[in-house]
């Protein structure tokens, strides 16, 4: 393992070495090849253009400055070497006069009778040698253009003597900027990291705070920021669900086992009051029941471990029979249930027992914070592509700040545990989690004091 530090310190460092070995290779051991390949490209650069221009009637003042500019000399001569053209410049090396060494070569390429010739040859008036490019123009014209290849070892060696000096100041001050760059740039991850590590001892109140001016650095610090937020909600959240789930077994195992030591030692004789506490122990054992199942149900969907069952029914028909099943609260608590809705059968594709599932949580929960009038309605619209279905009731509400949250397991805008008069305090998130697994569309609409709609939508 190496620290981020050092991985940066060497990273830089290999990058300027990597610069100073280039400009190594390429001054010192290729800058001769390089300046033969230029001086050849501007004399093919020169040809071409008097190919070009070769009938311009300002062809002498073009090529003029081309050979100026270029520094290559140019002769245009007919078969018997009368020169037609011939450039002002005359640089050192020009290899186009009336020398014979370069008449012979000028009649060896028209007797060749080829169209275009570039060779090397050796100056010994001026010792260097000069590239020539000979082309053949028309039937009676040629051209010649060649330019001086100068010593360049001169060049070379004062060079490498500034390559030298370059190399030794390249080496200190990119120890020292990698040095420092790195340092810069480490110290905020270090110090990001230190802090992090204060979540995994579970100090999820102290902000993580990272003074750096770089924005990634800066983002990371903002997502560990959120990251932490999120987890000191769950890790209350994990609090207050052992403490209900705890306070909601220790209550129908009290009464359990209170009632059932009343028909022990109190009511052996009395039919009437035994069978009372028997159904009592009953109803509390069914209650637990009830949790051991939503925690259950709960857990496998969040593993998900549970799959869905699609299946073609009759929405209508299973909301009648679920209402039905809250008749002992309209016969014994006063309690009303209104179902609105237009079609006697509506039939949509989907697990049917979750779906059931869904809507008991949530007439339940309804009931669990019904309002003085104990109305619950349940409203079906019908629509093109989509059916709705509402459960309003006219209770409390709840608060702007508490909706994000009431999905959530055992959430309550108050931390003051009350025992639910139905359920298990898990429907919502039971709801929640059946209706992610069929990626339907659901919410919460309310008003303090005046009550709440909970919707969802099925996909025809």
């Amino acid at each position: 393992m190496i620290s981020i530090k050092n991985l940066m310190w060497k990273s830089f460092f290999i990058y300027s070495f990597t610069i100073i070995i280039f400009l190594w290779l390429f001054q010192g051991l290729f800058f001769g090849n390089y300046y033969k390949f230029v001086k050849t490209k501007d004399v093919k650069h020169i040809t071409n253009s008097i190919t070009k221009y070769q009938n311009d009637k300002n062809f002498e003042e073009k090529i003029d400055q081309l050979s100026f500019d270029k520094g290559v000399c140019i002769d245009v001569v007919d078969s018997d070497l009368v020169s037609h053209y011939k450039s002002k410049f005359v640089g050192k090396g020009c290899f186009i006069g009336n020398e014979e060494r370069s008449n012979s070569f000028k009649l060896d390429f028209i007797e060749s009778k080829k169209n275009e010739e570039l060779v090397t040859l050796s100056n010994p008036r001026f010792r260097n040698n000069t590239i020539v490019i000979a082309k053949k123009l028309d039937n009676n014209k040629y051209a010649f253009v060649n330019t001086s290849l100068q010593p360049i070892d001169s060049t070379v060696n004062i060079i490498i003597r500034q390559l030298i000096i370059f190399t030794f100041v390249s080496i200190i001050l990119s120890i020292l900027i990698s040095f420092m760059v790195s340092k810069y740039l480490s110290k905020p991850l270090v110090s990001l990291n230190n802090e992090s590590k204060k979540l995994a001892k579970g100090k999820f109140d102290e902000d993580i705070k990272v003074d750096a001016n770089i924005l990634e650095v800066n983002e990371l610090a903002n997502t560990l920021n959120y990251t932490r937020l999120e987890l000191n909600k769950t890790d209350e959240l994990r609090r207050d669900l052992m403490s209900n789930v705890s306070h909601d077994m220790k209550t129908p195992l009290t009464m359990i086992k209170a009632y059932a030591e009343m028909i022990n030692d109190l009511h052996k004789e009395d039919y009437e009051k035994r069978m009372e506490d028997a159904n009592v122990i009953i109803e509390e054992a069914d209650r637990l029941t009830t949790l051991v199942n939503d925690i259950l149900d709960l857990s496998k969907m969040q593993s998900n471990i549970s799959e869905l069952n699609i299946e073609k029914f009759n929405i209508i028909e299973l909301i009648d029979n679920i209402i039905k099943r809250f008749d002992v609260l309209v016969v014994n608590d006063g309690y009303v249930f209104e179902f609105i809705h237009k079609n006697k059968k509506i039939y949509v594709n989907a697990d049917k027992k979750k779906i059931e599932q869904v809507l008991y949580n949530l007439i339940t929960n309804a009931i669990n914070y019904v309002g003085n009038d104990k109305k619950i309605i349940v409203e079906l619209i019908n629509n093109s592509d989509i059916i709705e279905i509402r459960v309003i009731d006219h209770g409390k509400g709840i608060n702007k700040e508490d909706i994000p949250y009431i999905w959530d397991k055992y959430y309550k805008s108050s931390k003051k545990y009350k025992r639910n008069k139905f359920g298990t305090g898990l429907g919502l998130s039971i709801v929640k989690n059946i209706l992610d697994e069929h990626t339907y569309d659901y919410g919460v609409d309310s008003i303090e004091n005046k009550g709440s709609t909970f919707w969802f939508k099925i996909k025809k």
